[in-house]
């Protein structure tokens, strides 16, 4: 059957046809994807502002909800309508945040004993810490660390069997 005798509902349209093909044409301004970066994390423009902050890591929705009410900022504006003031008013609060200890995420710091809030590198580079402490002391979950077993009370009976040898090898043949 050629394209002209076919009916027009079997058409296929344009946009049907090109599905697995990536647009090739300039995309318009509207069209750019723009990244917003707020604390050295780059922050889809499109999102709005309550999921965007939960894209920096050590930002729970909870934190995200709390940070908007505190800024008095509104939780659906899009991360690209932000102005440059209101990018360091963020930056400025999450950094020296004003909220109760449960929202949180390093409560009673083993060094300093006070109540903190890591985003980002700091995170990371404090649980790596806290796992070395763990280790040196021979707590049970330093322990469970250095054996590479489970840490928080999972059974290990059908799980956590990577990197082992499982089943029967044979012996090398002797000559």
């Amino acid at each position: 059957m050629k394209p002209e005798e076919q009916r027009p509902e079997e058409k296929k349209k344009p946009d049907e046809a090109k599905k697995g093909r990536p647009d090739l044409r300039p995309k318009t301004e509207e069209e750019m994807e723009v990244l917003v970066r707020i604390l050295s994390t780059d922050i889809p423009g499109n999102k709005r502002l309550i999921a965007g902050l939960t894209r920096i890591k050590g930002i729970s929705w909870s934190f995200s909800n709390a940070v908007c009410n505190a800024l008095k900022m509104d939780k659906s504006k899009r991360i690209k309508d932000l102005g440059k003031d209101e990018i360091t008013k963020i930056s400025e609060f999450v950094a020296n945040p004003k909220l109760p200890a449960f929202l949180l995420n390093r409560k009673k710091d083993y060094e300093t004993g006070e109540n903190k809030h890591l985003i980002g590198s700091d995170l990371d580079l404090q649980k790596e810490f806290d796992i070395k402490r763990m280790k040196k002391i021979k707590c049970y979950k330093g322990v469970r660390h250095i054996m590479g077993q489970p840490v928080r009370g999972q059974k290990t009976r059908s799980h956590f069997r990577k990197n082992k040898t499982v089943g029967v090898t044979k012996k090398a043949v002797k000559k």
